[in-house]
């Protein structure tokens, strides 16, 4: 007998760095035997490293999924504009590290969050919404662009593997 699993919906804070890092390399590990060890290595160490995590809840919003018990399946991040890198312009806000646990993997909780976060950013009055995304990532994209996003530009290698830019208008 197969029980109903709850998921909740909250927002993402300070004290919930650890299992956000921990779900960042749960759900990115998949990715390494697509990439080399060196390439891995300093993926990994971005995304294993519990400063990036702080960081990106100083200055964006976190939209967590959890189970009843409390454990974080999901995450995702919108950066508001004004805060610009050499990928995204002033006024674009942004999407990152939308991850979901891989044992619940292909249950929407990914194309929820994008969706919250899409609301989210709509919400807060901003205007366009931005994320960046790689050829690994094939079911990501189909997912972003089945929700309106459209490639801007394929941006330079990162970690050996082809990248594009995306961008929704709100």
């Amino acid at each position: 007998m197969t029980k109903s699993l709850e998921i909740h919906y909250r927002k993402g804070a300070a004290g919930d760095l650890q299992q956000l890092r921990e779900l960042g390399m749960a759900g990115w590990r998949r990715f390494e035997k697509a990439m080399t060890a060196e390439s891995w290595q300093r993926l990994s160490g971005s995304i294993g490293n519990e400063q990036t995590y702080r960081e990106l809840l100083f200055i964006s919003e976190c939209l967590v999924y959890e189970t009843a018990e409390g454990r974080i399946v999901g995450m995702i991040f919108l950066v508001p504009h004004g805060n610009p890198t050499e990928l995204y312009l002033p006024e674009w806000s942004y999407i990152r590290f939308l991850t979901v646990a891989p044992d619940f993997s292909g249950r929407g909780i990914g194309r929820r969050l994008t969706e919250d976060c899409i609301a989210l950013a709509r919400h807060n009055g901003e205007t366009v919404i931005a994320l960046h995304t790689s050829e690994m990532m094939g079911d990501a994209r189909q997912l972003y662009e089945h929700l309106g996003f459209n490639i801007v530009r394929e941006i330079g290698q990162r970690f050996g593997k082809r990248y594009w830019l995306y961008k929704l208008e709100l």
